[in-house]
């Protein structure tokens, strides 16, 4: 089932090659996809249902430097979009941003993070159902895990008082879980698709200020 975690010893194989080898620099903001960034630059990695509009949301902030979306949090390495999309790979679809943190706050990609999605869901946002539309969080630095742990909280409690379920995002290192791009066609979709799917919209619950 799409809304079951799949078991390790149950997913896909996956393979070697990457499916988006040689990503095309940003069509939006013109930068690389992969790095390297200017000195000081900070990425993090954020989940939170379709990776199409999660992504248009942070490209268009001050002091990001660049975006991309794929894969992260499952078993089978180097996955394609319809492997993810089948539940038997355990991933779920990722934004990757890279942010200067003199300009854009870690505190602010988190905000934009908890008061864009519904992180209550589990498996599924909206109407789109499955493992690889869940809620979570890659964290890179000290700070960002200890903002993500801190801001969840307190978010925790503003829906609480709402009469909202609990949440149910996933905080976990970065570097404990490889990020797979996606195929170029992923990549800035609602640039190339200004018409396209939007899912996301602020939830009108605001994170308190910390």
């Amino acid at each position: 089932m799409k809304s079951t975690m799949v078991a390790p010893e149950q997913a896909l194989a996956g393979r070697a090659a990457p499916v988006l080898p040689n990503p095309a620099p940003h069509l939006v903001l013109g930068s690389t996809l992969t790095g390297p960034w200017p000195d000081g630059t900070e990425d993090i990695y954020l989940a939170m249902g379709c990776f199409w509009g999660a992504e248009e949301i942070y490209w268009r902030m001050p002091g990001v430097v660049s975006t991309s979306v794929g894969y992260m949090g499952g078993y089978s390495p180097n996955p394609t979009y319809e492997e993810v999309c089948s539940g038997r790979t355990g991933h779920t679809e990722t934004v990757m941003v890279a942010y200067d943190p003199s300009v854009l706050t870690a505190y602010d990609v988190l905000r934009a993070f908890w008061e864009n999605h519904d992180p209550t869901q589990g498996y599924r946002q909206g109407n789109d159902i499955g493992t690889q539309y869940r809620s979570a969080l890659f964290t890179t630095t000290p700070e960002q895990a200890d903002l993500a742990a801190r801001t969840r909280d307190a978010y925790a409690r503003v829906i609480a008082d709402r009469g909202y379920p609990e949440i149910t995002t996933h905080i976990e290192p970065a570097a404990d879980v490889p990020y797979y791009l996606a195929e170029d066609y992923h990549q800035q979709y609602l640039y190339k698709n200004p018409h396209g799917y939007r899912c996301h919209a602020n939830t009108g619950l605001s994170l308190p200020s910390m």
